[in-house]
C-alpha cells in the first residue's frame, strides 16, 4: 500500500497538503469544490465522504484537502489517510478523469499567442509556488486584456489569495503584457 510521505501545513489554515510517494496523476490537475463534482472520481468522492471536507485538489504526487474550519486537523487527518492510501494503490489510466481536466480557456484567436506566453510564465514562475502551498490556478478566459483565473486547492479559500497573491500574479503577467488585468473568480 502506498505511503503518505509527508503532511504539510499550507498558508491557508483550513487546508493540508499531502505529499505521496507515488503519483496519482501524470500531470493532470483535478480540482473539486463539492461532493457532486467529485461523484465520478473515486478518490475525491471518498474524501468528500469525510465530514467537514469542502475541497479536494490533486496533481502528480500532491493532494490538498480543505475543510470548513469546524474540525480539528489531528482528528481529521486520521479519517483522510485511509482513502488517500486506498486510492493511491490503484493507478489511474491516462484517460480517467477527463471530466475533471482543465476546461478549455475561452480566448479570441488573435489572443492565442499572448495566452501561450502568459501560460509559459505562469508555468515557470507562478504555478510551482502555488503548488508548493497546496494549490494552483486555471485560466478560464482571456479577452479584452482581462485574464480571468480560478484558484484551485488551498488557494481557493486562502485569505491572501485575493490580495497579495493576486497582485503578485498580475505583476508576473505584466512582464509579458503590461496591459493585462487579472481577475480571480
Amino acid at each position: 500500500m502506498p505511503k503518505i510521505a509527508d503532511i504539510e501545513k499550507t498558508p491557508n489554515p483550513n487546508a493540508m497538503r499531502f505529499v505521496l510517494k507515488e503519483p496519482l496523476t501524470q500531470g493532470v490537475a483535478r480540482s473539486f469544490e463539492s461532493a457532486g463534482q467529485a461523484a465520478g472520481d473515486p478518490l475525491a468522492a471518498a474524501l468528500f465522504a469525510v465530514p467537514h471536507v469542502t475541497n479536494v485538489f490533486y496533481v502528480d504526487r500532491w493532494l490538498t484537502v480543505t475543510q470548513d474550519g469546524e474540525a480539528y486537523w489531528d482528528k481529521l487527518l486520521l479519517l483522510l489517510a485511509p482513502p488517500i492510501r486506498a486510492a493511491a494503490a490503484m493507478p489511474l489510466s491516462a484517460d480517467e478523469g477527463e471530466e475533471t481536466a482543465p476546461r478549455k480557456t475561452r480566448v479570441a484567436p488573435e489572443d492565442e499567442d499572448r495566452l501561450a506566453q502568459i501560460n509559459a510564465v505562469l508555468d515557470e514562475r507562478v504555478r510551482p509556488a502555488l503548488l508548493s502551498d497546496g494549490g494552483g490556478l486555471e485560466i478560464l478566459e482571456f479577452a479584452d486584456n482581462k485574464l480571468v483565473i480560478r484558484y484551485q486547492g488551498a488557494c481557493g479559500t486562502c485569505p491572501s489569495s485575493l490580495s497579495g497573491t493576486l497582485m503578485a500574479i498580475e505583476s508576473v503577467i505584466r512582464t509579458v503584457d503590461p496591459d493585462v488585468e487579472v481577475i480571480a473568480v
